[in-house]
């Protein structure tokens, strides 16, 4: 089999450009990468760009989705050329199961109190819901291991998620077919550890656990990230 591509898969409140020092891991090891833009505007509808990402890659692919990018894996992840999928500080949701139902199960995590909601207009008229998490909250809740002056740029740089990704239900669980790999943060006050480690043992995922990790911990250990998708693309290659 020739060597799979990485297909990475921020989440909420992100862009591509917090894979940076993941991709340059992977790029040094000689692994092809692709940080693929994830619009936050619905499940289905991000699921179905991710997939069509993957589908015009030549040869196989390594999917790996950070948070919400989890569950847009789960379902983009059945794509016909995915051998794999990476869960980084992830929801990893099960087929019919929504965020908000996944994270019901468990106490409500730091983010749960800190998101400020905004409009935006939709197609036909009326508009939409969609939330960002409050700068001042922001260091504490998402990236409580990054330096200073980065987190309050990243602050200010977030993505807005549509609120109705929490309610929407995936229509697949790819992980029940691909094997998969999880990497917990041990202080995610965004998700929160306990979220991750049950939707990891879920999947039968191979996990690690990072103690002392926020839940940007590709920006703030991306050696480890990079070590764990190095991991699942030697064992599918």
């Amino acid at each position: 089999m020739p060597k799979p591509t990485v297909v990475l898969v921020h989440g909420a409140f992100a862009d591509a450009a917090s894979w940076f020092a993941v991709v340059a891991e992977l790029q040094s090891h000689g692994i092809p990468v692709v940080a693929a833009p994830n619009p936050l505007r619905g499940l289905a509808a991000d699921a179905a760009h991710i997939a069509s990402v993957a589908a015009q890659i030549r040869g196989p692919v390594v999917m790996v989705g950070h948070s919400y990018g989890g569950a847009v894996i789960t379902v983009a992840g059945t794509a016909a050329n995915v051998v794999a999928l990476v869960y980084v500080a992830a929801y990893v949701l099960e087929e019919g199961e929504s965020l908000g139902e996944l994270q019901g199960r468990f106490p409500p995590a730091g983010l749960a109190g800190d998101l400020m909601e905004w409009t935006y207009p939709v197609p036909g008229g009326g508009e939409a819901v969609e939330v960002t998490i409050a700068e001042e909250a922001f260091p504490s809740v998402f990236a409580a291991d990054v330096t200073g002056t980065v987190v309050k740029v990243l602050g200010s740089c977030q993505r807005p998620l549509a609120a109705a990704a929490f309610d929407e239900k995936a229509t697949a669980a790819a992980w029940r077919t691909r094997p998969s790999w999880a990497l917990v943060a041990g202080a995610d006050r965004a998700i929160g550890p306990d979220v991750e480690r049950f939707g990891a043992a879920r999947a039968g995922a191979t996990v690690v656990e990072l103690d002392g990790a926020s839940h940007a911990v590709p920006l703030s250990q991306p050696t480890e990230v990079a070590r764990l998708i190095r991991d699942a693309v030697h064992a599918v290659s």
